[in-house]
């Protein structure tokens, strides 16, 4: 389960004894590792009553991958895991209350809204994959000038919003200058020069201003597909719906319905930008 930028995290782990009984320690430290190499190493607490239990709160500062390492000192003992953290705006195809719709899943059942927003960011990446970007994200890409064009890798592109020359004597390139192609991701100067020699990082914003219904069905067919499989038969369908997947797409195994691919057909990249 991944939590939200600012959400706050309890961490818990055990103290055993060399015959792995649970044991209270002289010391205990946990060190969590953020995702730019800082560490953190938050109180910890080893409640009354609880032998060789022990928890920490800690509040989120980044997004990304967060190491949690464990130390116990008298008796020795260590623990080591893993947990993630979500960007404050996730690429999210559509909402959790049309999801949930969606699966049938009434609005007042919060059980498995956790579960379910991880569902709905790997549909969205999905489907990213066949269309490019859908979710509108701020892209960082560098590339080399000396050239008439540049090719952006992640379309559509809706803007160039800065170019910066990673040399001192590099020239700079004014972005009124310059028009981008949505679709290709090629990016032309209107001056009719060429972009000056060095290598430049283009900041750009990608995705869709607009979801058509067709990329938001084949989500949400997609969702439908994968949370049924995730449950089995207790939440399957009959045979004649898309649970079973007996054509399984190529290089994509049973995971994307074909239904869901021929609504995209119309909107795939096949231009390898997504």
């Amino acid at each position: 389960m991944s939590f939200d930028l600012g959400d706050t995290v309890r961490l818990e782990a055990e103290c055993h004894d060399a015959d792995g009984i649970l044991a209270d320690a002289s010391a205990a430290v946990l060190t969590i590792t953020l995702p730019d190499g800082i560490t953190a190493t938050p109180t910890v607490a080893n409640p009354p009553g609880q032998t060789g239990k022990y928890s920490a709160d800690y509040v989120t500062q980044q997004a990304g991958r967060h190491s949690a390492r464990w130390v116990f000192t008298s008796p020795a003992d260590a623990y080591t895991d893993v947990f993630d953290v979500r960007e404050a705006a996730p690429p999210m195809l559509f909402s959790l209350a049309a999801a949930k719709k969606k699966l049938d899943i009434p609005s007042t059942s919060t059980g498995d809204d956790e579960e379910l927003r991880e569902f709905i960011e790997a549909t969205t990446a999905c489907v990213e994959h066949f269309v490019g970007a859908v979710v509108p994200r701020t892209v960082r890409q560098v590339l080399s000038g000396n050239r008439e064009t540049l090719r952006l890798h992640t379309c559509p592109v809706i803007a160039v919003t800065a170019v910066t020359p990673l040399q001192t004597w590099q020239q700079a390139v004014d972005v009124s200058v310059l028009d981008a192609d949505p679709d290709t991701g090629i990016v032309r100067r209107t001056d009719n020069l060429c972009f000056p020699v060095g290598d430049y990082r283009i900041t750009y914003t990608a995705g869709r201003t607009a979801v058509q219904p067709n990329v938001s069905l084949a989500g949400k067919l997609i969702l439908q597909h994968l949370w049924r499989t995730n449950f089995g038969a207790a939440r399957g369908p009959s045979s004649s719906d898309d649970f079973l997947v007996t054509e399984p797409i190529p290089g994509f195994g049973y995971a994307i319905p074909n239904r869901a691919m021929q609504l995209l057909q119309g909107d795939r990249d096949f231009g390898g930008f997504a």
